[in-house]
């Protein structure tokens, strides 16, 4: 958990007041949970919030998404960065070849 927190740090002040930056903290452990299904409504259950509650973060709260996307990336990069490493997402779960 220090580990989210301290990459949570980086994007907090994206989210200028307290509440929606506590949606997007419960929204992203969400997220990282081992629900089955990773909709609004079951992150919101999982957070103990009406669904409602998530969806106003996705649809209605303010947060530049750009610069919450360049946050992460420079913390990514920061914490485990490679001059000559590569980073490729891939959600699929398929095993990967080499290196």
């Amino acid at each position: 958990m220090a580990e989210f927190d301290t990459g949570f740090a980086w994007i907090a002040g994206r989210f200028s007041r307290v509440e929606p930056r506590r949606q997007a903290r419960s929204f992203l452990l969400g997220l990282l949970s081992d629900v089955d299904t990773r909709s609004c409504w079951q992150l919101a259950e999982q957070a103990g919030d009406a669904p409602h509650a998530m969806q106003r973060l996705l649809g209605e709260a303010v947060w530049d998404a750009d610069a919450v996307r360049d946050d992460v990336r420079d913390y990514v990069v920061n914490a485990f960065g490679d001059p000559a490493g590569v980073l490729i997402l891939d959600d699929t779960g398929d095993l990967k070849k080499g290196k």
